[in-house]
């Protein structure tokens, strides 16, 4: 069996910077093994795989595959979906269906994409076993149930500082933990930390972003942002909040375009 493969790097404008994807469409969907078997080999933080949508709810279905479980939101992957399909079939914007986030969509937006993501709105909390693994004292910690953590910490260096000890954070699950502070040439900045999902730190986090948006919102009293993940690879995007959406704008380029060979 051939699949049409295509390596992205997202939120980038171009190669090395952003957060990797590979991007996989398929006529049927495989077994989930093998889908997970295909991410474990690509060794991205995920890998997108894509279906026509034979219901009429969206053009596409879409699953997202980390190198060690399927996940249920991400933002980078599914711009870069999005951007591969925009690419190649050409149109304004395109739909995805997703197994427990809903439609997703992607357009155009200028020079760049924007993506639509649901607003995912965290509770003050506490959570003192993730906060000793961080190494450093947060001011506040806040928690959805789904798995997505915010530490506020008072400052970008503490958060760039941060050393954490990615072993204990494994194993207190697959959560997100979301360290951010006010930016110094941004609106805020963020390192996302996520080694129970098999991603010791991702290099942009949309599904992230989904979270701060609303978070950073209802401190700052704007719904407008420029956010910049302080990863290795490092990436900026636009931040948008309208109602239960968060919009987040960026670029993306192809670096890879190939065929996968799936055999046995």
């Amino acid at each position: 069996m051939k699949i049409p493969y295509f390596h992205v790097d997202a939120f980038a404008s171009e190669p090395f910077k952003g957060n990797q994807a590979a991007v996989m469409p398929l006529e049927t969907w495989l077994p989930d093994d093998v889908l997970l078997a295909i991410a474990a080999e690509n060794l991205f933080a995920e890998t997108a795989f894509v279906v026509r949508d034979e219901t009429g709810e969206a053009d596409w279905e879409l699953r997202w595959f980390t190198p060690a479980e399927e996940v249920r939101l991400c933002g980078h992957a599914t711009l870069a979906s999005g951007h591969v399909l925009l690419e190649r079939d050409g149109g304004r914007r395109v739909s995805f269906r997703t197994r427990q986030a809903g439609v997703l969509e992607v357009r155009r937006g200028g020079e760049a994409y924007e993506l639509a993501l649901p607003a995912i709105k965290t509770e003050l909390s506490a959570w003192p076993e993730a906060v000793a693994s961080l190494g450093a004292d947060p001011a506040e910690v806040w928690r959805h149930e789904d798995g997505y953590g915010i530490y506020l910490f008072a400052n970008e260096a503490e958060v760039r500082g941060l050393s954490p000890d990615l072993r204990g954070m494994g194993k207190l699950g697959n959560d997100q933990f979301i360290c951010t502070a006010p930016g110094s040439n941004h609106d805020f900045v963020s390192r996302v930390f996520v080694p129970g999902g098999g991603v010791d730190e991702d290099s942009f986090t949309g599904s992230a972003h989904a979270a701060l948006t609303p978070f950073w919102s209802a401190r700052l009293g704007k719904a407008e942002f420029i956010a910049h993940q302080a990863s290795a690879r490092g990436a900026d995007a636009s931040c948008r909040l309208e109602g239960d959406r968060v919009w987040l704008g960026g670029d993306c380029t192809t670096v890879v375009e190939g065929t996968f060979y799936l055999s046995g």
